[in-house]
């Protein structure tokens, strides 16, 4: 049950409790009230007609009349009342009743002859007659001390019965929130200040769906999220200090190869023509390595930080994507490799042109440097499956989707990469790794890592296929611009 339930009820039951136990009291009584009705009936009558033998007497009502016989009748129990025909109060044995004003006819003849059974008497009023003549009228009331004791008594009952009621629920209350409330948040706070202390804590997971158990759960995956974002920073935390420990012995090597030919042609120690020039090329190529680093380093960086946001502008397929795939033929004659390149897209797409040739050159430089001369590379930007030069195991793995996509992709035949590689080729730096154990470096280990951020900043994705003494196939997806 939630607390806010069980405290409403709470609640409530202590607002209808008081409510109800003035009922019971009142049906008590009640029904005390009617066991007695009868009993006293009867002897209260007794009791009533020795004194209306002495009340009938005429000469009572009579003005200076001498009635102290009457005092032998009254007492704490018994009170009588002589009222004359005109309604003044004749004798009282309340000495306030003798001062008040005279009756109406209304009031005198009243219930007359009818026994009234009140909360405290019994009262029974009649008029007295002599020789037919009215002369005046008797009242008697009679203390119903029995009954009035009893309703005392079944009232101290019910209030102690009420007390002890409302103090056993004050501890039920009282034992259920120390229960269900202070210990659990209790515990929890403990929890809180030995995690925000670093300190390892055994979680115990809420058994009750209320609030506190909410809470608990929360605090839980809140803890358990927190945990996988300190792993996570500190894995890319090892990660980016690997890396600028990895490009800067990447940097080293060149930059080592600048000085040494800048210093060689500075002292000019008898170099011929071709030899100058030679180095003056060593100068340019290693320089234009290190830019092309130090350009990777600077795109992975900004693609990392969650504010970054990539303008994109709508283009027209077929004119950008056969823009895209064209000019990397001097790239593959330089190596001997054949290119086959196709195109047949057609829809509106959005995309930073910038960074998607960024994509496609990191894609085509990487199978450039993997393919083996006099090897093929086809690339292509399909809006249809219309080429037959694709591996069997890549179309029998990739589901296509050209009502909504493009794809642009990349194959080459080559060694092939081990299937338990395959998960790991987009990490950075995967291939700078590869590439050191070589002894030859071709980039940063970062174009592969680059591109798959800049299609997922495009709002599509990509897949590497391989296998191995075959080759390997890029599919980059592209979403198209879809009219509403």
């Amino acid at each position: 049950m939630k607390l806010k339930t069980w405290l409403l009820s709470s609640y409530l039951l202590v607002m209808l409790l008081p409510l109800l136990l003035a009922y019971l009291l009142f049906a008590w009584i009640n029904n005390y009230n009617e066991d007695q009705k009868v009993k006293e009936f009867f002897t209260t009558t007794v009791e009533m007609k020795n004194i209306q033998r002495v009340l009938n007497d005429p000469s009572l009502y009579e003005i200076g009349a001498n009635r102290k016989k009457l005092e032998h009748l009254v007492n704490d129990k018994v009170s009588i009342q002589l009222i004359n025909q005109s309604g003044l109060v004749l004798y009282s044995s309340n000495p306030v009743q003798t001062a008040t004003p005279p009756m109406n006819r209304e009031v005198l003849y009243e219930d007359l002859y009818a026994l009234r059974q009140e909360f405290r008497s019994h009262r029974y009023k009649a008029p007295v007659f002599e020789k037919n003549k009215l002369v005046g009228f008797y009242q008697i009331e009679l203390a119903r001390e029995g009954w009035v004791q009893a309703v005392s008594e079944r009232t101290t009952w019910t209030l102690v019965g009420f007390a002890a009621l409302i103090i056993c629920l004050y501890f039920a209350v009282a034992l259920f929130v120390n229960r269900k409330v202070n210990r659990r948040l209790t515990s929890l706070q403990n929890e809180m200040t030995a995690f925000a202390q670093g300190q390892h804590t055994v979680e115990e997971r809420a058994t009750s769906a209320d609030e506190i158990g909410q809470l608990q759960s929360h605090f839980y995956d809140m803890r358990q999220n927190i945990l996988e974002a300190r792993k996570r920073i500190e894995q890319e935390q090892q990660e980016r200090e690997y890396m600028i420990a990895a490009i800067s012995h990447d940097l080293k090597t060149p930059l080592t190869s600048i000085r040494a030919y800048a210093e060689s042609l500075e002292l000019n120690e008898q170099l011929t023509s071709e030899e100058e020039s030679e180095y003056h090329q060593v100068i340019i190529e290693k320089s234009n390595f290190m830019k092309q680093m130090l350009d990777d380093l600077l795109t992975f960086t900004l693609l990392q930080s969650p504010a970054y946001e990539m303008e994109r502008t709508e283009v027209d397929g077929s004119e950008f994507f056969d823009m895209l795939v064209s000019g990397y033929e001097p790239l593959c004659q330089e190596k001997r490799i054949q290119l086959a390149t196709a195109t047949n897209v057609t829809g509106e797409y959005a995309v930073n042109p910038k960074q998607m040739m960024r994509v496609v050159d990191n894609l085509m430089t990487n199978a450039i440097y993997h393919t083996e001369t006099n090897g093929r590379i086809w690339l292509a930007a399909l809006s249809a499956l219309d080429v037959d030069w694709l591996y069997d195991f890549v179309q029998s793995a990739y589901p296509f989707n050209f009502e909504r996509n493009v794809y642009v992709i990349v194959q080459n035949e080559g060694e092939g990469i081990a299937e338990d590689q395959i998960p790991l080729i987009f990490n950075p730096l995967y291939q700078a790794d590869e590439a050191r154990s070589k002894q030859t470096a071709h980039g940063t280990g970062l174009g592969l890592s680059i591109a798959k951020q800049l299609l997922e900043k495009h709002h599509g994705d990509v897949q590497l296929f391989s296998k191995e003494s075959v080759g390997t196939c890029v599919i980059c997806r592209l979403p198209k611009v879809l009219s509403n």
